[in-house]
């Protein structure tokens, strides 16, 4: 059988995204696309898989923002051969602009600073229902430098008997994610530290004036090689945002 070499390509990246687990799941970055000094920027995302992220922002010079995520992910049921939570909070902050001829686009570059903790637990099925194999808990900090870029379609899209907006964007996170605490079963191990490349695509639906429908599709890479603290977990949300204020010239 011949293979195409499309087909080789797709291997890493497949293989990344399903992988064994890691202890650490990335979040849903912030990615307000400001383009006026005031505005502020509100946004909720979830999946089937217990992730959950929630994002603010507040456009507080000409140029200069500062923004907040914050993240909790329960995954894994009754049945569940494995159970997963995580809690992150973490704020940034960074500078915006418009770009382009017509002022479509939107750049955006943000430095900041994460805290969150994990629990992942391996179980096995006995006559006595699901029980514990390996429970594995962390503590960790990180450092994100991020870059977000989205563009408006300049013609709008007719959906439901009105014309919406219709803009898309990229978001790309370089983060040094490193393990504060890490105990096996309650046993003090050794720490790992990680250098994720992080990146994601989001479409946005206008629903009403400032409000929009956000689906957010990502992955991401490890540079380093760890046992416990790597990649392979990728992040498929819906979501809600919705951007107010601003002074508009």
């Amino acid at each position: 059988m011949r293979i195409k070499k499309t087909h080789l390509l797709a291997l890493p990246i497949a293989w990344s995204l399903g992988a064994c687990s890691s202890i650490y799941m990335p979040n849903v970055p912030a990615t307000p696309m400001f383009r006026e000094q005031g505005e502020v920027y509100l946004a909720a995302h979830s999946n089937i898989k217990g992730n959950i992220s929630g994002n603010a922002g507040v456009a507080v010079g000409k140029h200069v923002a500062v923004i907040a995520n914050g993240s909790y992910i329960d995954s894994g049921g009754e049945s569940s051969n494995e159970l997963f939570r995580q809690q992150s909070v973490e704020g940034a902050i960074g500078y915006f602009t418009k770009i382009g001829k017509e002022k479509r686009q939107v750049f955006e570059v943000y430095g900041g600073y994460g805290v969150g903790s994990s629990t992942e637990v391996d179980r096995r099925a006995t006559t006595t229902g699901m029980q514990p194999v390996e429970t594995r808990d962390m503590d960790f900090d990180k450092i994100f430098v991020q870059v977000n870029y989205s563009s408006t379609r300049k013609q709008k899209l007719n959906l439901f008997g009105k014309k919406r907006e219709l803009n898309y964007g990229t978001a790309i996170r370089a983060s040094r994610v490193g393990m504060r605490s890490f105990t096996i079963n309650n046993v003090d191990s050794p720490k790992e530290e990680a250098f994720f490349i992080e990146p994601l695509f989001f479409t946005r639906l206008e629903l009403h004036k400032g409000l929009q429908l956000q689906y957010t599709n990502g992955f991401n890479f490890n540079v380093v090689d760890n046992d416990y603290l790597k990649a392979g977990n990728a992040v498929f949300t819906l979501g809600v945002t919705y951007n107010f204020g601003g002074r508009k010239k």
